[in-house]
């Protein structure tokens, strides 16, 4: 029950961030967006259309058609994004902020849009149109869910361009793409640890230095050489960002040989670490 009360504020709090996205960065400065948000921009541009009816209609459509596509949760917590965000949309229509500078307003509305989506994406919903198709591409394809995002999204924002024309069109590249990368900050997680793959012929030594000295835990593998043949250990560690200075100093006292790869993972759960939820 705990759990539904805060993806439930998610959601809520995405929806509103979302919304304020658009009718404060967005529109006043007539730049695009992709998907059915897009869509609806282009309408208002066009014939006034309510963004937030134009919004509610388009995703229901969508709704029924992707719902096979979708997880009963994730259908759920679509439904409730999607009223949330169209009742966003028109009450908060004549808010506005006092900034003239539309560079810093095409930023501005990136983050807003990266931080809105990604609260609802991160707890399983969705912002339904593009977000449905960038979900299904996800689950079937194995794409990045905010790069198939900003992909469906880039077809919408492409026709706009007859519409805003090209610099307002280069614009919403930008924002769309400081959007993606907010999203994909949110989405994959904010404790960003360092996954550290050493071979070494001195595995033992840099085992032992690493849980007495660091207190980490090592996973060792066993491997060989393919030319050579040579059957060596393979360690696999998990370490915070501030730790791979003292894991370079380790390693290299122990074998300055060694072959060590390095590379970057989010959501890191476990002893040590964060508990997994549930």
């Amino acid at each position: 029950m705990k759990r539904r009360v805060v993806d439930f504020l998610f959601l809520l709090v995405g929806s509103f961030i979302f919304a304020l996205a658009i009718n404060l960065f967005v529109i006043p400065n007539e730049l695009g967006e992709g998907g059915v948000t897009g869509l609806t921009i282009i309408a208002y541009y066009l014939y006034e259309w309510s963004p937030g009816l134009v919004n509610l209609v388009l995703n229901g459509i969508l709704l029924i058609v992707g719902y096979n596509f979708l997880s009963k949760n994730t259908t759920v917590y679509t439904i409730i994004a999607v009223l949330f965000n169209s009742l966003f949309l028109h009450f908060t229509k004549d808010w506005s902020v006092s900034s003239n500078e539309i560079v810093v307003n095409t930023i501005f509305g990136g983050v807003f849009i990266g931080v809105g989506i990604g609260l609802i994406i991160r707890v399983g919903g969705t912002t339904a149109g593009s977000a449905i198709l960038a979900s299904i591409a996800n689950k079937y394809f194995g794409w990045s869910i905010s790069y198939a995002l900003l992909f469906f999204d880039l077809i919408v924002v492409f026709f706009s361009y007859f519409i805003i024309g090209a610099e307002k069109l280069m614009l919403t590249i930008i924002m769309l793409y400081i959007a993606t990368k907010v999203m994909e900050f949110l989405i994959e997680g904010l404790n960003s640890r360092k996954a550290v793959t050493i071979i070494s012929s001195n595995a033992d030594q840099i085992a032992m230095q690493v849980n007495e000295v660091m207190g980490r835990g090592v996973t060792v593998y066993s491997g060989h050489g393919y030319f050579t043949k040579e059957k060596k250990d393979i360690l696999y560690i998990i370490i915070s960002n501030r730790e791979v200075v003292r894991l370079k100093q380790i390693v290299k006292d122990a074998d300055a040989g060694a072959f060590v790869a390095i590379h970057d993972v989010r959501d890191v759960f476990g002893e040590g670490f964060m508990k997994l939820a549930n």
